[in-house]
């Protein structure tokens, strides 16, 4: 059936059909039939399709059915009036932390839906295999946002926070957290190590080489992702870009954040980008921003952004502490904060979207508003006016454009109304 197209899908008659390509049985949609929902007159921009402008997006049983110039009225069950508003596919934040009751910093993730527009967000090392059985079930299962993870090497994850996960460095059992990969493939997307000073101690790079001895031992292509900030020296920072692979992840790529000493060792050294990390980005490993609560400086992202290593991912590392702290690191805030850089509005929604999709690489289609998506929207206003923003080091920069969310659909359920009855069947 490998000829069969959507055309030859939609021209199916009775009341069901199987979807060849996927294996799903789904309903050929009559022209008498309603959309769900309907997201209607919105300022479309979805990076994957190359895509902008004016359309309404129709929702069926959780997922786009149609992006059309204009949906009758008629047509829809419910409406969204997005008229004026900026449409995006729902945000995809790399860096969170989403596990309130089992991490000590982690928010609900539904909590975080109205700032920051997600529909997708990964906690960061939140759990470690000792506690990431409670995550899934209790956490993930009861959420409305799709959650995935990376497991911590520490076996506690963040449940001891503020007191460092490694100092000893026993937490840190690769065949425990081998096997917690091996078990979790469709959750787990690899493994998260924080290699600070003021996390690690002086175990060198052994944190980052047990991570990356579980990701190797699982059975399944797992990703590192790599927490740098302030690490104990000038020459750690380039050994740690060394030893990461392509598509490992980076985050809080552009942190200023001094180590114990007061010394600046993260990519950008003495107003230099080091070699080591334009070497990493070359060979693929990605770029998040994990902007947070001490984690981004505009002064060392203008540099590494000159040199050749700009952003590949947008994300928040929002949890209780960085969401109380001035740089408002609320996903669409730190998307906007890019623009001043001398990013694009397409641009910055992609490393929020289409990008961190790629990453993650669990669930078919996030991050794309394309027809057969799960019905995933971000409706967000682009709010023209002087805006100021400040970072983690108090640096200040001046822009014209901010996104501000209004309002998120995740499966084809709306965030507050119009209100779905029954709420959900998922």
């Amino acid at each position: 059936m490998s000829g069969f197209s959507r055309r030859d899908f939609l021209s199916l008659s009775g009341s069901a059909a199987v979807a060849a390509m996927s294996g799903r049985a789904h309903a050929a949609m009559g022209p008498n039939d309603k959309f769900d929902l309907v997201i209607k007159g919105g300022d479309v921009l979805d990076p994957s399709q190359s895509l902008r402008g004016k359309r309404d997006i129709g929702i069926r049983w959780g997922m786009i059915e149609a992006i059309e110039a204009d949906i009758p009225a008629a047509r829809a069950s419910k409406t969204i009036d997005a008229a004026g508003k900026l449409v995006t596919p729902g945000l995809i934040d790399l860096h969170s932390h989403v596990y309130p009751y089992g991490s000590a910093i982690g928010i609900p993730a539904d909590e975080l839906v109205q700032f920051q527009g997600t529909t997708t967000v990964v906690s960061a090392g939140d759990a470690g295999v000792n506690n990431l059985g409670a995550l899934r079930r209790y956490i993930v299962a009861q959420s409305r946002a799709r959650i995935y993870a990376f497991v911590h090497i520490a076996n506690n994850g963040l449940s001891g926070f503020p007191v460092a996960e490694l100092y000893n460095i026993d937490y840190a059992q690769v065949e425990a957290c081998a096997m917690a990969l091996a078990e979790n493939p469709d959750f787990l997307l690899g493994v998260k190590v924080r290699m600070s000073e003021n996390v690690i101690a002086k175990h060198g790079l052994e944190p980052l080489k047990r991570g990356i001895q579980a990701c190797e031992m699982c059975g399944w292509q797992a990703k590192m992702m790599v927490h740098i900030g302030g690490v104990e020296t000038r020459e750690l920072m380039s050994q740690i870009l060394d030893l990461l692979r392509p598509g490992d992840v980076l985050t809080h790529c552009y942190s200023g954040a001094p180590n114990i000493a007061g010394t600046f060792t993260n990519i950008v050294q003495d107003g230099k980008l080091l070699p080591a990390a334009l070497a990493a980005k070359q060979r693929g490993v990605m770029f998040d921003v994990g902007h947070g609560g001490g984690s981004f400086d505009f002064t060392v992202a203008e540099v590494a952004i000159a040199g050749g290593c700009p952003p590949d991912t947008i994300s928040s590392d929002i949890h209780v502490y960085s969401g109380n702290s001035p740089g408002i690191p609320f996903l669409p805030n730190v998307m906007s904060k890019f623009i001043p850089l001398g990013f694009t509005v397409e641009q910055v929604v992609a490393m929020a979207t289409s990008a961190p999709a790629k990453i993650i690489n669990r669930a078919p289609k996030i991050g794309t508003l394309q027809i057969g998506a799960p019905g995933d929207v971000a409706i967000m206003e682009l709010v023209e006016a002087p805006v100021s923003f400040v970072d983690t080091r108090n640096n200040k920069r001046d822009g014209k454009l901010a996104l501000k969310p209004v309002q998120t659909v995740i499966n084809g359920v709306p965030f507050g109304r119009p209100y779905q009855a029954p709420f959900a069947v998922r």
